[in-house]
């Protein structure tokens, strides 16, 4: 391997919102380390790397997402409508420790897994006339944004969405379908009885799996609410992902219901997901993936609004799942998919025909394709 090679250097920018950027992110350092070993490949929340105000600021969305909803689908469409997430001044002068971070690093290819992000590092690109090749990693989080004549090389998740990003102006021979990076562990699945007898689940009753997200914000009271109502036995997994007081809460509402298991963050998502029929979650981009892997049919529930109601309308179309738009619509939902066995099957056959179980590897591929004198 030639010694120029073993010295290029690959930075990794991420944010901590949610799980799936991090969880991509994570996974292609782990690609690209195992195809060129002698390369550098570094991670880094980019917030930590801006000024204290303006980390602030990036991280104020939570505010209007939880209590004010409909103000945040306001602000979503108004940044489409902008074509950018932040204004110019505001990102220059937030971002510029970041600026110098990237400088230091002296990366020859810089990554980026959200869109903010994306626009900051083609921004000092742009700006400081950078020679570094710069991939955007969409996941499922479509935005105008994204589109940036600095970006070299798009991984899109899913044809569909690949072609959203080209009629919004990325060139077509920048884009290329990877699939989401998701965790490695995705590729070796064991069948659903194994796992269910490793996890300590009844073998012969029908599971129902509910995810909150990484940071287990949800409201778990309607989702409750609704599995009493089912007439037929079940067993039903919560994992409340970093929430203590939700998994707590779930503990003590939940006592009701036969067989119900309350975990808080785990690290062997493949395994519950192998071994649940039902997946009820808010659609994040890589827990629907990885649902895809696992052939789990998603029933999406209390999306937020803007990208998570897009998704929403993807797994429709895909026919991976529904999308259960009034609460009490999941319970019926519940019942017509648990008893009738040839539409769960239909679902979960779409799902694993759009499986990408090596997208990380995949995606890892097209990035060293554009590593300078690769």
């Amino acid at each position: 391997m030639p010694s120029e090679t073993l010295s290029r250097r690959i930075l990794i920018l991420t944010v901590p919102h949610g799980a799936s950027h991090q969880r991509a992110a994570k996974a292609l350092r782990t690609a690209l380390l195992e195809i060129r070993p002698g390369i550098t490949v570094e991670v880094a929340n980019a917030l930590d790397h801006c000024a204290g105000w303006f980390r602030a600021y990036y991280n104020s969305y939570t505010i209007p997402l939880k209590y004010w909803p409909s103000l945040w689908a306001w602000i979503e469409r108004a940044q489409d409508k902008r074509g950018a997430t932040s204004p110019d001044w505001l990102n220059r002068r937030g971002a510029e420790p970041l600026f110098r971070y990237i400088q230091g690093f002296a990366p020859d290819v810089v990554i980026a897994t959200e869109v903010g992000v994306s626009e900051l590092a083609a921004m000092f690109k742009r700006e400081r006339s950078a020679q570094f090749r710069l991939v955007g990693v969409e996941l499922m989080d479509f935005h105008p944004a994204w589109i940036q004549p600095e970006v070299d090389l798009y991984l899109a998740t899913h044809e569909d969405l690949a072609a959203e990003l080209v009629a919004a102006g990325a060139p077509a021979n920048k884009v290329v379908t990877t699939g989401q990076p998701i965790d490695l562990a995705f590729q070796s699945l064991p069948d659903k009885q194994s796992a269910r007898k490793r996890l300590g689940l009844e073998l012969d009753v029908p599971t129902i799996l509910v995810l909150f997200g990484g940071a287990g914000i949800a409201k778990p009271w309607r989702v409750l609410k609704e599995l009493k109502k089912l007439k037929e036995l079940f067993q039903a997994v919560f994992i409340t992902g970093r929430n203590k007081r939700l998994e707590s809460a779930i503990r003590r509402s939940g006592r009701g219901l036969p067989h119900c298991c309350v975990l808080g963050w785990v690290n062997n998502m493949h395994e519950w997901m192998a071994a649940a029929d039902v997946l009820i979650s808010k659609p994040g981009g890589s827990t629907l993936t990885e649902a895809f892997v696992c052939g789990l049919p998603m029933l999406a529930f209390d999306p937020h609004p803007g990208n998570e109601e897009r998704t929403c309308a993807w797994i429709e179309k895909w026919g991976v799942g529904r999308w259960v738009k009034r609460p009490q619509d999941l319970a019926p939902t519940l019942e017509r998919l648990l008893d009738n066995k040839d539409e769960l099957d239909r679902l979960r056959q779409r799902a694993l025909g759009l499986a990408r179980p090596r997208a990380a590897y995949d995606g890892a591929e097209q990035i060293l394709k554009v590593l300078p004198g690769f």
